[in-house]
């Protein structure tokens, strides 16, 4: 494989959160020219309907054509290539997520269109790269009864087009700040339970402070930590949680720092997800890797990213399960390792895994 430093141009209509976090750790860590074009994290109905646009538009002024550009599920690949012509250098797409299996909030509606993007995106880039084989199955056994609304002329054989052509490829990590930092054996004060993850509905915040809500009713003795970003539309249960347990709480809201974020997850004992939507699982894997005793459901990405021996111990079947294992560690303590399934989550680090994305950019 040539080892020729290439020039790598990332398209991300919607950088922020993990979006962000893959761009950032990509320009640090590849050994290629990799020059990004972003777009803020707002309006993604908008960024999906006209970001290649703009981001053709803006490709005119850069000072060298890329050999290869990665593209973000938020961009239609079809119409930037459209748009480029001919000239066009190969596209990868990234699926981060993807409209057609994401859940609806309460009182929702969908707009299949936006599914139908990611499908003729998916079409037109020359390689689709999904973060788990869960993201990758999800999407490609929803294709059918897509095509399958359709009155008459339903494409065939379009599941199994985008399967030759993909692979699966995680998200690097950023994980180099939490290397200085080590968990003390032990540490006065009662355990922390963390939230870490986006302030939204398809996290299922009311299922994890539910179970906080029974805990702190069966006076067991825990603190709280939640951070994790938020944008306009807060949960309403947020704000009844910080009234319910503001004695508890020893953090609450987005904490910007990462050295100070490195810190809250390392002072955790106890990571809890809820999620109804999960692909891949950053937060997850920063708590863990920090050192956290990981509580996750048994669906969605988590029993992929989780080596299989801590299934048992750490993958719960529903709300009255994690509400069990949670007061039986308050009660009993655990003799739990971390550094085990530290030392495993390590393969997601940045500085392992831009190799993967290097070699796929020779091949381009």
């Amino acid at each position: 494989m040539s080892k020729t430093r290439r020039g790598v141009l990332l398209l991300e209509p919607f950088y922020g959160g993990s979006h962000k976090a893959f761009v950032d750790g990509l320009k640090r860590n590849s050994r290629h020219r990799v020059e990004a074009l972003t777009l803020p994290d707002r309006f993604w109905k908008w960024r999906m309907r006209g970001a290649a646009i703009l981001m053709a538009e803006r490709m005119k002024s850069l000072r060298r054509p890329p050999d290869v550009i990665l593209a973000s599920d938020m961009l239609s690949v079809a119409d930037l290539k459209a748009l480029l012509g001919p000239a066009a250098p190969p596209i990868l797409l990234y699926m981060h997520e993807n409209q057609l299996s994401y859940p609806l909030p309460e009182g929702g509606r969908g707009d299949l269109q936006f599914a139908f993007t990611n499908v003729t995106s998916c079409l037109a880039a020359e390689k689709v790269l999904f973060n788990s084989e869960f993201h990758r199955e999800t999407f490609l056994k929803a294709l059918p009864a897509l095509f399958r609304m359709m009155p008459d002329c339903k494409p065939k054989g379009v599941p199994e087009q985008i399967r030759e052509k993909s692979s699966v490829i995680p998200l690097g990590c950023d994980l180099a700040a939490f290397d200085s930092i080590r968990k003390p054996a032990s540490r006065p004060g009662p355990p922390i339970i963390l939230w870490n993850h986006r302030w939204e509905f398809d996290k299922a915040p009311e299922v994890y402070f539910e179970a906080l809500f029974r805990l702190q009713a069966d006076r067991l003795r825990f603190r709280v930590a939640v951070c994790g970003e938020t944008h306009q539309a807060k949960p309403k249960i947020f704000l009844e949680a910080k009234r319910r347990l503001h004695r508890r709480l020893v953090h609450f809201g987005f904490e910007p720092s990462r050295a100070r974020y490195a810190r809250l997850l390392s002072d955790s004992d106890i990571a809890v997800s809820t999620a109804i939507q999960e692909n891949f699982g950053l937060s997850v894997v920063e708590a863990m890797y920090a050192g956290c005793y990981p509580l996750l459901p048994r669906r969605l990405s988590y029993p992929e990213i989780l080596p299989e021996e801590f299934h048992a111990g750490h993958l719960y079947d529903g709300p009255e399960d994690l509400y069990a294992r949670l007061r039986t560690l308050l009660r009993e303590g655990t003799t739990f390792d971390p550094e085990q399934l530290r030392r495993r989550m390590a393969v997601y680090d940045w500085r392992a895994m831009a190799q993967r994305y290097d070699d796929l950019f020779d091949g381009c």
